[in-house]
């Protein structure tokens, strides 16, 4: 039987809350540092939630935030790998991208009055910026990114929700198993720090509304939890198949050695009350990297602060990983940075392969009111150092949606 083939990562990048690159962010988690506060982008004071993980220092570019983020992280990690164009795949998962909030709506209210279709769609095309389509297309980011270092792909995008920046790196992995590619550039980007973004998520009841302690506000696994808090950002890692690595002496960071997809077939907004998506989808992960549960040293949570995750994750941790479930830290990036959506998982992955290669688990924090349905340990508090080989990483969507990765520790 042939051996199949491995994929290893050789170069990652950030644009994060409070870190525009890998180390800083790192450097952030560890400490417990929130960069969590109040939304400065916009007037959010008629919001029932008015904070965020915001970005800052980062242009939005003629394609809008969610482009910019990504090409700002492919660029990190492009230039940690030493890559120099060809036949690279590349596959991000990104948001909808957004018009700005007076092309979308100023032309509803240039002209008060009777409706005129002709005159709104005049006014429309006036308010419309440049390159307005295209930044409303997820599947620009990922041209984008190819074209900006010459990959001749193949290229793909990924929408698959807040999963999307973990299916993303899971499609990647699946390329260099099967030869499509030798090197895959795969993350994910978002921003819903705009006027519709967040007030979709406020009309769900999704979003923590402890707007004059902000820095509080994300408490994945707390008692006192009451939503999550949003973010913005873009994780971004180069995938490469370990001889091709090995033979151009590309440093090795971590290995991509498992992936699980699934849904569970239940609601949009809501997980299955059994957890069965998140079950599926961290066994799947596990059983494709050829580990038992019983290997798992660490597990990136999707954490988000909501009452429904926390407590179904929690359930969902202790079907998959039985009597060892409150043996394995555990810990929530999002407590610190806020939930970054699509690009959560991209984000969480780079975190993953760093508590890898540092041998230190994050935080989470504001874990300070025990919840008798999250009982295991998550690192409340502070950095903890330890031995960790195999680390899982969760993400959790609308619709069901579940993906997640085993990242296991880079050796040359």
């Amino acid at each position: 039987m042939t051996e199949r083939r491995r994929a290893v990562i050789t170069g990652m990048g950030v644009v994060a809350p409070g870190a525009l690159d890998v180390e800083t962010l790192f450097r952030r988690l560890v400490a417990g540092a929130s960069s969590i506060g109040p939304i400065r982008r916009f007037d959010a004071s008629g919001f029932p939630s008015r904070i965020a993980g915001e970005v800052t220092d980062v242009d939005s570019g003629p394609y809008g935030r969610i482009a910019s983020f990504a090409l700002a992280a492919a660029d990190q990690a492009v230039t940690q790998a030493q890559l120099a164009g060809g036949r690279v795949g590349v596959v991000v998962a990104a948001g909808l991208g957004s018009y700005d909030h007076d092309e979308a709506f100023g032309p509803l209210l240039a002209r008060p009055g009777a409706w005129d279709g002709a005159d709104f769609n005049e006014l429309l095309l006036q308010s419309l910026k440049e390159h307005s389509m295209a930044r409303r297309t997820p599947g620009t980011v990922s041209r984008l990114v190819a074209e900006r270092f010459g990959f001749t792909g193949p290229v793909m995008s990924v929408m698959t929700a807040c999963a999307g920046g973990t299916q993303a790196i899971g499609d990647a992995l699946r390329w260099i198993r099967n030869g499509t590619v030798d090197v895959a550039v795969a993350g994910g980007s978002d921003s819903e720090l705009y006027p519709m973004g967040l007030a979709s998520f406020c009309l769900l009841g999704a979003l923590s509304t402890r707007n004059d302690e902000p820095m509080q506000a994300s408490r994945p696994f707390d008692a006192r939890r009451d939503g999550f808090v949003i973010g913005e950002g873009a994780g971004v890692l180069v995938l490469e198949e370990r001889e091709h690595a090995l033979l151009r002496g590309a440093p090795i960071l971590a290995e991509v050695s498992g992936f699980g997809a699934a849904c569970d077939a239940y609601r949009v907004t809501d997980p299955h009350p059994d957890g069965v998506g998140a079950v599926l989808a961290m066994r799947r992960a596990i059983s494709d990297a050829g580990l038992s549960p019983r290997e798992i040293d660490y597990v990136n949570a999707h954490g988000t602060s909501t009452p429904a995750n926390d407590r179904i994750e929690t359930l969902a941790l202790k079907a998959v990983l039985g009597t060892r479930a409150h043996e394995v830290p555990i810990s929530s990036t999002k407590s610190m940075i806020g939930h970054l959506t699509v690009a959560a998982g991209a984000v969480e992955a780079v975190v993953t392969a760093l508590t890898l290669a540092g041998q230190t688990i994050h935080p989470t924090i504001n874990l300070t009111e025990k919840d008798p349905d999250c009982d295991l340990d998550y690192v409340p508090g502070a950095a903890r150092e330890a031995k960790v080989n195999a680390a899982l990483s969760s993400s959790f969507a609308f619709g069901g949606q579940t993906a997640c990765l085993v990242l296991t520790r880079g050796a040359a």
